[in-house]
């Protein structure tokens, strides 16, 4: 792993007898090493100086989600667990008492965690500094927050049980897997979802979701300049490594998720996790690719102006950006992404990159939000991903203000 030891076990307080345990203190390195993979930090830590005591507050289309303390404490977080009730809870979704819990945890993804990796990660929680946080009741109408309900949801989504390896792909494809459809859970961000809340699977699955008022988009290869599927392995590989290639850079929750999780992968993982997401199913755009939007629509014509005189002098008047810096707009899967929801926030709201060991400088993106009106934003949004030879549908201003 690339971390010291002390950078590797930070927050852990583990005494001298662990200390002194070589396969104790190995199981502490690999259990927060896999806590990283499952990027749990991301929900369960509000504040920093106190990791994992939960209470960040996950919206979701239901109503308001607080992720649990998982720290060490024996009346709000895991101190009277067992490891049998941890792995009960990652595979099942069940609490020691029998209480359901809801997918914004998801077990529908860590079922497929092997016991081993979840006697690690037991073993690493419960060496971190114990908190005292009870975490809020989940903001939820009736009848929903009536916890049985979860029954009929896992019957009709859920299936419980590991993944088999699949004889015909590479030892690194299977890790990849593993690593992606379990403590990865990618698809829970990178997959539209029913109206009950769970992923659509099949040829739906990674064709991109909105995540957080974000639009994570498909990771399948197209024909439709929607997605990432046209990225080499090495644009991936150092995007999930480093946040940033030569194409655009990590911004909105997927900046927390390299700070968090991508960005601590082992060279053997990240090389698995790529050659799995690579190998997903071609996704067909077939006659609903979108023809541009005329260059002499109104829409265009404004957008042109604004991009002009606000946009331009990063990303170039042609929109091939910098390097490294400045994402090219030229070409760009997101630009043309069916769903907006991203670019029009963006503008709104600015973006940061996030630092890492490669690009310790966070380069920004300024909110636009302020300046300009609905329908400018919608115009410039609209000119962005018809310009440059790009093709998307058109942004309306009823959008803009709806995210706005």
């Amino acid at each position: 792993m690339r971390q010291t030891l002390p950078l590797l076990l930070a927050g852990c307080v583990a005494g001298p007898a662990l200390a002194q345990d070589s396969n104790t203190w190995s199981t502490l390195q690999r259990g927060l090493y896999l806590t990283r993979i499952g990027d749990c930090a991301a929900c369960h830590t509000v504040d920093e100086d106190a990791p994992f005591a939960g209470g960040l507050g996950l919206p979701t289309p239901f109503g308001t989600i607080y992720a649990a303390n998982l720290t060490p404490e024996a009346e709000t977080g895991l101190g009277g667990w067992s490891a049998d009730d941890f792995y009960t809870a990652m595979t099942e979704g069940q609490r020691p008492d029998g209480t359901r819990l809801y997918p914004a945890f998801p077990y529908t993804h860590f079922t497929h965690v092997t016991r081993d990796d979840s006697n690690a990660i037991y073993t690493y929680l419960q060496n971190i500094e114990p908190v005292r946080n009870r975490v809020p009741e989940a903001d939820i109408p009736f009848p929903l927050d009536q916890r049985t309900a979860m029954r009929g949801w896992n019957m009709l989504f859920f299936e419980e049980g590991k993944l088999e390896p699949v004889a015909d792909k590479s030892d690194a494809w299977n890790r990849g897997r593993y690593l992606a459809e379990g403590l990865g859970h990618c698809s829970a961000c990178h997959s539209p979802r029913n109206v009950l809340g769970a992923e659509k699977e099949g040829a739906q699955s990674y064709t991109g979701g909105v995540i957080e008022g974000w639009f994570a988009p498909s990771l399948r290869e197209s024909d439709g300049g929607d997605g990432i599927g046209d990225w080499s392995d090495d644009q991936l590989a150092e995007f999930l490594r480093h946040g940033r290639n030569d194409r655009t850079a990590a911004f909105g929750p997927m900046a927390e998720v390299v700070e968090k999780s991508t960005r601590h992968l082992t060279d053997a993982d990240l090389e698995a996790l790529v050659t799995y997401v690579q190998d997903l199913p071609f996704e067909d755009a077939g006659d609903t690719a979108p023809e541009p939007v005329a260059e002499d629509d109104p829409a265009m014509q404004t957008g042109s102006e604004i991009y002009a005189t606000q946009c331009a002098a990063c990303h170039g008047m042609e929109g091939e950006g910098v390097t490294g810096q400045f994402g090219a707009i030229a070409g760009s899967s997101l630009a043309q992404s069916e769903n907006p929801l991203t670019v029009v926030r963006m503008i709104l709201e600015g973006a940061k990159a996030v630092p890492t060991d490669r690009y310790p400088t966070p380069h920004a993106m300024p909110a636009f939000g302020w300046k300009l009106t609905d329908e400018e934003v919608a115009d410039v949004a609209t000119y962005v991903r018809n310009a440059f030879g790009n093709a998307a549908p058109a942004v309306g201003a009823d959008e803009v203000a709806d995210v706005r």
